[in-house]
């Protein structure tokens, strides 16, 4: 099946590979998704959704992160022809969502970070909808890509072998989702992890690094969620 691709939740495969290799310890699979009751002070679950413009301002940035982080600019989406083989699920989701594209949220904003000279990176997507649709559009494309462990995308000749791990998620919000994906292709792996965090109408994706991904998720939480 060949999709068209953009921006992924947090990075496409072929940006991943421009990423440098990590590595982190294998973790236990569990539930990606799980419910905890509201605390005070977030999002309103039943409040409209919030514009691009008010999503932007909630961002993390480069004061929030500390020394050693410059942002990236944002560059337009590149839409890339991308064949997925051994992954029915991901075959079943098409277009963008086949390779964990980005959702399909008209209200969004994002922001890529790259840290220190080694080049590691860390992204913050937000998105704004009714509960019930950021719930299902998120819990449809996480369930999609980790109901397959291992398959392959094939993009610009390059083929690039990809496993995936369902991951603890957070005790945050009211649902979340977390995952590990590996790239591998040209003898080279990069390992990017996915979190990302739904409280009432607002939807926080972390993505990256993995240690980068569970030192700023919290902050990224907080600070999207903020009442204004």
């Amino acid at each position: 099946m060949r999709v068209r691709v953009a921006t992924a939740l947090g990075l496409t495969a072929l940006t991943v590979l421009a990423l440098p290799a990590c590595s982190t310890e294998a973790e236990p699979a569990s539930t990606s998704s799980t419910h905890s009751r509201k605390q005070p002070g977030t999002a309103d679950q039943h409040g409209a959704p919030l514009p691009s413009a008010a999503l932007d301002k909630r961002l993390l940035d480069v004061s929030d992160l500390g020394t050693g982080y410059t942002r990236k600019p944002e560059r337009p989406a590149q839409h890339d022809d991308v064949t997925v083989l051994g992954c029915p699920a991901l075959n079943g989701l098409g277009g963008d969502a086949a390779t964990g594209g980005s959702l399909d949220f008209p209200r969004r904003a994002k922001a890529t970070f790259t840290y220190g000279h080694g080049g590691s990176e860390v992204s913050e997507e937000l998105y704004s909808d009714t509960s019930g649709k950021l719930s299902g559009g998120t819990n449809r494309i996480f369930e999609a890509i980790t109901s397959c462990p291992q398959y392959q995308l094939l993009a610009g000749g390059i083929a690039v072998d990809t496993t995936t791990q369902k991951l603890p998620p957070p005790q945050a919000g009211e649902e979340r989702w977390s995952q590990l994906m590996t790239f591998s292709a040209g003898g080279r792996d990069t390992v990017v992890k996915q979190t990302a965090v739904r409280d009432g109408n607002v939807l926080v994706v972390v993505s990256g690094s993995p240690a980068l991904v569970d030192q700023h998720l919290t902050k990224a939480l907080t600070k999207a969620t903020a009442a204004r």
